[in-house]
C-alpha cells in the first residue's frame, strides 16, 4: 500500500508540472486529485486496495466534470454581431476618402469600420458625416455642420 501511494503522488506531481509547462493541458485537477490520494494512502496506510480504486475512480469523475463545467463556463462565446448599413443610420463617421456626388468612391469610418459612401455634396477627407440612409452596402450621408 505504501508504493501505491508513493506512485499517486509522483503521478500527481507529474501532471502537476505538464500542466506548468503546457498550460490548457487540462490535467492540474487530477493531478491534484490524485496527489491528495497518494498523501491519504500514506497517512491511513492500511487503506483496502478496493475501496482506494472506488475512491480514485470517484474522485478522478468528479474532478474531470467539475473541469469540464468549468472551462465551458469560463469559455462561452459572444453571440455574433453583424453590422448592417441600416443599423447605422443616425450615427457619425469620419471621410477616408473624398466623397463626390454621384459616385461610389468615397468612403466613411462610422465606428470601426470603413464603408464605401456616398452624398448629394462632394465632401473632403477628414471631415464629420452623418449616416442618413443605406443603398445597398453603400451609405448615403451628409456633411456634419
Amino acid at each position: 500500500m505504501f508504493w501505491l501511494g508513493v506512485a499517486l503522488i509522483i503521478v500527481g506531481l507529474l501532471m502537476l508540472l505538464a500542466e506548468v509547462h503546457a498550460p490548457g493541458f487540462f490535467i492540474a485537477v487530477p493531478g491534484t486529485i490524485l496527489l491528495i490520494l497518494g498523501i491519504a494512502m500514506l497517512i491511513i496506510g492500511d487503506l483496502d486496495i478496493m475501496l482506494a480504486s472506488i475512491l480514485m475512480f470517484l474522485s478522478a469523475m468528479g474532478s474531470i466534470a467539475f473541469t469540464l463545467w468549468f472551462y465551458r463556463k469560463l469559455g462561452e462565446p459572444e453571440p455574433p454581431t453583424t453590422t448592417t448599413p441600416d443599423k447605422l443610420v443616425g450615427k457619425i463617421g469620419i471621410v477616408t476618402k473624398k466623397i463626390e456626388p454621384g459616385t461610389l468612391r468615397g468612403k466613411v469610418r462610422v465606428d470601426s469600420e470603413i464603408w464605401s459612401a456616398t452624398s448629394e455634396n462632394e465632401i473632403e477627407e477628414g471631415k464629420k458625416v452623418v449616416v442618413k440612409g443605406a443603398e445597398g452596402v453603400h451609405l448615403i450621408v451628409e456633411e456634419v455642420k
